[in-house]
């Protein structure tokens, strides 16, 4: 029985996971991971490197070249890969189209669930993914599944990028984009995206970031003495 507090948040992309991640972390005074923001670095890397996911022998090799480090000042997820700052590159849509893929490689999962398990040993934590609760942390105390309606996430993804100076990309190639995600993830071989059986749902289709902040916070004072 761990004697840390894990809260596991797991979910479809553009559900708002890593929001509600941070929120949860900062009104209970615990620290934030954003797993997701791991294997978009990793993917950043390899499309730099132009390293061949496909290539075990390439994987390999550049997964024993690739530094990640998290700083979590002001509860935002300021992620750098081998020193360099890279939290607002990583969410461009040339990762996008490719983490999928990356981050369905077993040598990568591997690593990265090495990783994150070490993060997780001592400290109170919130965590957000694709298999936080189904593989990373099974024994977490805590664990949600987030899901929303499929046109609602489009054009939450497409507002956050159009904040960001992303212009080029149309509200069609973001609905595609999370479509294609959504299947890589569902799909993989290795630790699909899928619901532990002890997840709470969340569906925020039709919540504010207030309100899926109270529901959450509800279920966590329930379930933790």
């Amino acid at each position: 029985m761990r004697k840390n507090l894990v809260i596991a948040i797991d979910g479809y992309s553009s559900c708002g996971k890593s929001t509600l991640a941070k929120a949860l972390a900062k009104k209970l005074g615990f620290i934030y991971i954003d797993s997701g923001a791991m294997y978009r670095a990793v993917t950043l890397y390899f499309i730099r490197n132009h390293v061949d996911v496909k290539n075990p022998e390439a994987v390999t090799d550049a997964l024993q070249h690739i530094e990640l480090n998290f700083d979590s000042r002001d509860y935002q997820s300021h992620i750098t890969l081998n020193g360099e700052e890279v939290s607002e590159e990583i969410r461009q849509m040339p990762v996008s189209e490719y983490v999928s893929e990356v981050s369905a490689n077993r040598q990568v999962r591997k690593e990265m669930v090495r990783q994150q398990q070490r993060m997780g040993k001592s400290k109170n934590i919130v965590m957000d993914g694709r298999d936080i609760g189904t593989t990373v942390f099974e024994d977490a105390q805590v664990k949600f599944f987030m899901t929303a309606d499929p046109k609602i996430r489009a054009e939450r993804r497409y507002k956050e990028m159009q904040s960001k100076g992303d212009t080029s990309t149309t509200m069609e190639e973001v609905f595609e984009n999370l479509a294609h995600r959504d299947y890589a993830d569902t799909t993989r071989e290795e630790s699909p995206l899928t619901r532990a059986e002890d997840a709470i749902i969340l569906d925020n289709t039709e919540l504010s970031e207030r309100e899926q902040l109270d529901f959450a916070l509800d279920m966590v004072h329930q379930h933790l003495p």
